[in-house]
């Protein structure tokens, strides 16, 4: 899917511009075309029906004009300071997790704010992030306003042998190749008595899924660290020096009918830097 384009969720806010930001400093390395999408869902008080809301339609033809001269000038603002993309907007209607779950089927990436502008505060990642990230076709990023990061620091992947997990390793891969950055291989282990640490054969079991892809790419620095603790904890703490963190959609301990695992969200919530989720399309 490298020629396929980085779908952008784009309504405006501050959350978005920060995705966009991302999105098309991603689409410089990969030379992928850059798509903003903006999807908005509007309500009207269905009383005729009792109390509640329905889908409603665009109050009148100006708001409409206005959202697309909106994504129209952001579009053309990112392809003329990136000349060298493929830059195009288009607004949606519809719900926006649905929207955007559709469109990712054709996407190589989708890629949102945490929180657009319905957010709250008190919620890192808001609901559609998280839904979307859950359902999406395509790998999905969430980009925190503020999460800051050097050049240099890694890119790290959690490793759980799961096959989610294994799908997430290959991609932390390229992008960490394509940054010229190393990539950190992380392992949690739960401690046993005495705070023993994690086995050889799960070391070992993480260096044969890392291999692969040394081999693959030979100048890439790979650093495969156990640590003790829960997955969640320790790739959150481990996001404060990375510039990326890549998750599996689900990890070996997730539930069949959960299409995103507990620790993913965790992590989705609260790390310090971008949040890859990766599936299997």
């Amino acid at each position: 899917m490298r020629d396929a384009e980085i779908l952008v969720g784009y309504d405006g806010s501050t959350d978005a511009s920060v995705a966009l930001d991302w999105a098309l400093a991603e689409a410089e390395r990969s030379g992928q075309p850059v798509r903003l999408a903006y999807i908005f869902e509007w309500l009207t008080v269905a009383s005729w029906v009792g109390p509640g809301v329905a889908p409603g339609i665009w109050p009148d033809d100006t708001a409409r004009r206005q959202v697309d001269d909106l994504v129209r000038k952001a579009a053309a603002d990112a392809a003329t300071v990136h000349p060298g993309l493929t830059v195009t907007g288009e607004v949606y209607d519809g719900p926006p997790a649905l929207v955007l779950q559709e469109r990712s089927t054709d996407a190589g990436m989708l890629v949102l704010g945490s929180r657009g502008h319905g957010g709250f505060g008190g919620l890192l990642a808001g609901s559609t992030a998280v839904a979307v990230a859950a359902h999406a076709h395509c790998p999905v990023v969430i980009v925190r306003d503020g999460a800051a990061h050097g050049p240099a620091d890694p890119v790290t992947v959690g490793v759980d042998a799961s096959e989610p997990s294994l799908v997430a390793l290959g991609f932390a891969a390229e992008r960490a190749t394509q940054r010229r950055v190393p990539l950190r291989v992380l392992h949690a282990w739960t401690p046993g008595p005495g705070g023993a640490a994690g086995t050889p054969d799960e070391r070992a079991a993480v260096e044969e899924a890392v291999e692969p892809w040394r081999r693959t790419f030979p100048e890439l620095e790979v650093a495969v660290d156990l640590v003790g603790g829960s997955p969640a904890a320790t790739l959150i703490e481990a996001s404060r020096s990375a510039q990326l963190v890549v998750v599996g959609s689900r990890g070996r301990g997730g539930l069949a009918g959960m299409l995103l695992g507990s620790v993913s969200q965790q992590v989705i919530q609260h790390a310090g830097c971008p949040v890859a989720v990766v599936r299997e399309r």
